[in-house]
């Protein structure tokens, strides 16, 4: 009875946590993840977001005048905004006003006249209220009201994953970014905002508030466009990038300045490695900018968030040695410049893109600073992060992301193929090559493979497959046996991947890796070794699980008598 109930516990508990492991999704999830036809009816070219934003109630009101060309004939759009926001007035400009409905945080637009494909148009969308706070900035998303050392107000938003729909409408897809922007934030004249691109006009109202227009010259995602509000030092300088010189502008609190001159220090070996490594610097035309904020720090596109402390490592820790050298906040955000900001996925689902190459970014500063074998130890430092818990890749059209692990899997997954292509100038050449081909543009999954497939002339799909689209990672097999003088290896794969046959390299002779090619099915070769012992694995090179046994047997072993 003991062991009936106990397998009774047993299957109930592992049938709860299947359960909880599921993801159901709503309407919601799809209005928000979904390319619905009145998203794809019309295309973004344009956004002026003018907003005012008041410190005193913690609330916004404004406007956004979006450009769009219609994709087809249509007399019906979506805009998305969250439900907590109240929409003021929708107009056609030229047409007049447009009714609405809502439905959770779609706005669903009729407009005043069918608009016809191909012809350009302006809807002037005014809304108000206040925005969700970030209760665990820059995770969850919001506004963040606080105050610096002195008690003035300092002020910022993040929003990547929730949505920059949260503080301004907008087609809130990564599917479509605009190809330029005007930001217009308004506040208090005792205060600044420090958003993306380049100052145009700094205007007095004469009424106890002054605008900030930001002008960003090259496409941008939404959940990048930003707000820095507060009382902030400034100092600047230039850098020669390569095919361009743009500034390098920093904004902190006063009470930091010292401190920050002397961290920031960092920006121009981050810029000249990861040039070096991905191409040149996006943005030459909005500028660099490293702002402090009162959290850890996000990718704003040429308006980085700081929040690191001023310290080395990710707020003075790191998992291993030389990832104290350096300022995490400052190289991984930054990295997102090319990959997230540049290069972006189209769905949410795909944001290993962003953050799998970004973490990578990291071990190639590394690399770039102090060599091959300290990136190899900051990469392998962090498998102690890896969870393994649900698929890099997440579930597409219902706004969902993968597992976490998409930042230290993700960067071990990385070294691991730059280790299978084993040809380090082709791998940098794939590297600096998407950036070129996918300049300012969004991407899929797809799109990435198939340009590394075409460059290196393998089909590395079973590869991606398995490490992206399964949680666990595969597994070697092998068996080391020596008989008499002879040391034998026999291995196999074991993997969610049927077809998965990854080479990975392996001590066939002393002091020396040569790659073995195991399949799904037993496969065998002599090593030049004496003692099974002495037999590795490059387990720093290749992100695996290794199931390694060793035996020895005698080379002529004693028959038994054979019974009478």
């Amino acid at each position: 009875m003991k062991r009936l109930l106990s397998f009774i516990i047993f299957i109930s508990l592992a049938v709860g946590i299947a359960m909880a492991q599921q993801q159901t999704f709503t309407r919601a999830d799809t209005l928000r993840g979904m390319l619905l036809p009145e998203r794809t009816c019309y295309d973004v070219k344009y956004y002026h977001l003018d907003v005012k934003v008041d410190t005193l109630t913690k609330s916004i009101s404004g406007s956004n005048t979006i450009l769009f060309e219609a994709t087809r004939n249509f007399d019906m759009m979506q805009v998305d905004l969250f439900a907590n926001m109240k929409v003021d007035g929708i107009e056609l400009v030229g047409s007049g006003p447009a009714t609405w409905t809502r439905e959770f945080g779609a706005v669903h637009v009729k407009l005043p006249v069918e608009v016809k494909k191909g012809s350009l148009h302006l809807l002037r969308f005014v809304y108000s209220g206040s925005p969700q706070i970030a209760l665990n900035p820059p995770w969850g998303g919001g506004f963040t009201w606080t105050h610096n050392a002195e008690g003035d107000p300092w002020i910022c938003v993040t929003c990547q994953g929730t949505g920059a729909s949260l503080w301004w409408p907008n087609k809130d897809h990564q599917a479509d970014e605009v190809d330029s922007m005007l930001i217009s934030i308004t506040v208090p004249s005792s205060l600044e905002d420090i958003s993306n691109g380049r100052l145009r006009a700094r205007t007095n109202l004469g009424n106890g508030w002054t605008r900030y227009d930001w002008f960003v010259a090259n496409p941008i995602n939404n959940y990048n466009v930003t707000v820095n509000i507060g009382k902030f030092a400034h100092w600047g300088e230039v850098y020669h990038g390569e095919g361009a010189t743009y500034p390098l502008d920093y904004y902190v609190m006063p009470e930091n300045l010292a401190k920050a001159k002397k961290q920031f220090t960092q920006v121009k070996s981050m810029l000249k490695c990861f040039e070096k490594d991905f191409g040149p610097y996006p943005w030459p035309e909005d500028g660099y900018k490293l702002i402090e904020s009162p959290h850890n720090g996000m990718e704003h596109q040429s308006a980085v968030a700081y929040g690191n402390g001023f310290e080395n490592g990710y707020r003075g820790r790191a998992s291993s040695a030389v990832g104290l050298k350096f300022d995490f906040i400052i190289v991984h955000e930054s990295a997102h410049e090319w990959w997230g900001n540049s290069i972006t996925s189209k769905d949410i689902a795909d944001m290993w893109i962003h953050e799998s190459f970004g973490a990578y970014a990291e071990a190639l500063y590394v690399e770039c600073m102090w060599g091959r074998e300290q990136s190899l130890k900051y990469i392998n430092g962090k498998k102690t992060g890896v969870r393994n818990d649900r698929p890099i890749i997440g579930t597409y059209n219902v706004q969902n992301e993968g597992s976490g692990d998409m930042y230290n899997k993700g960067q071990l997954v990385l070294n691991t193929l730059r280790s299978v292509i084993d040809n380090d100038k082709l791998w940098f050449s794939i590297l600096r090559g998407l950036q070129k081909t996918f300049r300012h543009q969004t991407v899929t999954a797809d799109d990435i493979f198939n340009y590394i497939n075409a460059k290196t002339g393998t089909d590395y799909s079973y590869f991606f497959d398995q490490y992206l689209k399964h949680t666990k990672i595969p597994t070697l097999q092998i068996f080391v046996i020596k008989k008499g003088d002879t040391v034998m290896a026999r291995y196999r794969w074991q993997a969610d991947v049927q077809d998965f046959h990854m080479p990975v390299k392996v001590t066939i002779s002393p002091g020396k890796y040569d790659f073995i090619h195991p399949t799904a099915s037993w496969g065998s070769t002599v090593l030049h070794i004496d003692d099974p012992a002495d037999f590795k694995v490059a387990e720093d090179l290749f992100y695996i699980n290794l199931d390694l046994h060793t035996s020895y047997l005698v080379e002529n072993p004693i028959k038994p008598h054979p019974r009478n």
